[in-house]
């Protein structure tokens, strides 16, 4: 270890984990997707695809395809995690070079700040939501909104400060909650709905096909997971064996985000019956029910709180912290590189981004997916098949000429042009979608088309370039030995 101390490319929270700190079993890793996964943002996706022209089961159906697409990805990038003990910046400095990591890294840090801002403004509107129905002035008082948001953000911020282990105990705590509430609003959805199902045609708002929406929003679903594909090293580095991290997210993973997603479509079913006409937002739906019973409000209010801080926390938190420590491992720390998450979190203006349903689906989560797809294209090639698995740890805290990962002044060049390649096909289309309202084009051409399917697209194209440029090289450098 005295060689990762020494190392200008290491703190203690970028070194190597050591056994005593391989702690996280089956159920650890099962218990953080399913506070991964309750998450208000997992009705809007079932709830935008039905909005849009999906029957039910056709929205329930993408969402756990794309979920059990996506699982093949996360096992692949967990393996180095627990093989290795190391950090997804670290990892990742075998594919794109020492400093090439720092590409990678920001990539998907600037990412999960923009999505700790949204799970930040939803969180805080579930606070307003709650002080509005127990306090009768609260609604009249300047900038209500914006004094939750700031509650909400200071109250994570006190999380980060905790470090990764405040993390662990967040997310393995409140996964029975979590699930115990789930289960009492499906239950309250068929006593009061009988076939909810039935309802469900009354939800859809618009006349788009099937399969005009089915590729966008499969890769919606691929794209909303993409992120933890790419860091999941972050959390199964503490995995105590390979056993444990596979089990626990092959189980949790898909089946959370399906039952949760069906929960979400029951329950909004159900509203119609109980009210009239549907009702999206599970806040708002659990203020109505409860009106009366405020004490249970205040339960059910605190719930979808922390099922937002537990999402937050592990989606949004714990990547961007290492991946800014990455930038200096010296000077900035997990911690400190959680605080600048959360201050770019708020000047990302996370109102806006999720203001427009359809916008968030189809052009930010589709967009930063196929932006990320390529990365974590090159990461598996370069993890899976040039590398056979095998890693030389030790080189991965060398830096400067000589360095096994050193490559090209730093940067494996051929990395980077393999996520070009992937990512250029898929910016008009990105960049029509953006300046369309509500996201989705309505008589898309060729390029719009690429985008419809982006993380496909990004993937697969960057995965077959970069095997083509690394077998180019002159001297494609030999596997290493392990270490």
């Amino acid at each position: 270890m005295s060689t990762f101390a020494e190392s200008h490319l290491s703190n203690k929270d970028l070194a190597p984990t050591g056994a005593e700190r391989r702690t996280w079993g089956t159920y650890h890793l099962a218990a953080l997707w399913v506070g991964l996964s309750i998450v208000i943002t997992t009705y809007t996706l079932a709830s935008g695809l039905i909005a849009a022209g999906m029957t039910w089961w056709q929205g329930l159906l993408t969402v756990s395809l794309g979920n059990t697409i996506v699982l093949i990805p996360i096992l692949l990038n967990s393996h180095p995690g627990t093989k290795y003990g190391i950090p997804f910046p670290v990892l990742v400095r075998s594919s794109f070079g020492i400093r090439g990591a720092n590409v990678a890294a920001m990539a998907r840090a600037l990412v999960a700040c923009g999505w700790f801002g949204i799970q930040t403004w939803i969180g805080a509107l579930a606070l307003d939501t709650l002080m509005t129905t127990l306090t009768s002035g609260w609604a009249d008082v300047n900038g209500h909104k914006a004094i939750a948001f700031a509650v909400f953000w200071l109250i994570q911020v006190a999380i980060i400060l905790r470090g990764i282990e405040g993390i662990k105990f967040l997310e393995s705590t409140t996964a029975p909650l979590l699930l115990g509430s789930s289960i009492a609003l499906l239950i309250w959805a068929f006593g009061v709905g009988g076939n909810v199902f039935s309802a469900s045609s009354r939800l859809i708002t618009d006349d788009q096909s099937f399969w005009a929406l089915f590729g966008p929003g499969l890769a919606a679903n691929v794209g909303y997971w993409i992120t933890l594909s790419m860091n999941i090293p972050d959390f199964t580095r503490y995995a105590k064996d390979q056993r444990s991290q596979v089990v626990g997210q092959s189980i949790a993973m898909p089946l959370t985000m399906t039952g949760f997603s069906f929960i979400g479509i029951a329950v909004t079913s159900a509203t119609i019956v109980e009210y009239g006409k549907p009702i999206w937002d599970p806040v708002v739906l659990v203020a109505r029910l409860l009106d009366d019973l405020p004490v249970l409000l205040v339960f059910a209010m605190v719930i979808v709180v922390i099922a937002q801080i537990s999402t937050n926390m592990a989606a949004n938190v714990v990547s961007p912290s290492n991946d800014f420590s990455n930038l200096s491992p010296r000077q900035i720390s997990f911690r400190t590189g959680g605080l600048i998450t959360a201050v770019i979190g708020v000047i990302s203006f996370p109102w806006q981004l999720y203001e427009n349903v359809g916008a968030y689906i189809f052009t930010w989560l589709v967009g930063y997916g196929s932006l990320l797809a390529s990365f974590l294209a090159v990461m598996v090639v370069d993890y899976w098949l040039r590398r056979r698995t095998r890693l030389n740890v030790a080189e991965l805290y060398r830096y400067g000429e000589g360095g096994e990962y050193w490559f090209s002044n730093g940067f494996n060049w051929p990395a980077l042009g393999a996520v070009a390649v992937g990512v250029i096909p898929v910016l008009p289309g990105f960049i029509n979608a953006a300046t369309t309202e509500g996201g989705v084009v309505a008589d898309p051409n060729f390029l719009d088309q690429l985008y419809r399917y982006g993380v496909f697209v990004a993937f697969g194209l960057s995965a077959v370039a970069y095997v083509t440029m690394t077998r180019l090289q002159a001297a494609s450098p030999a596997p290493a030995t392990e270490g």
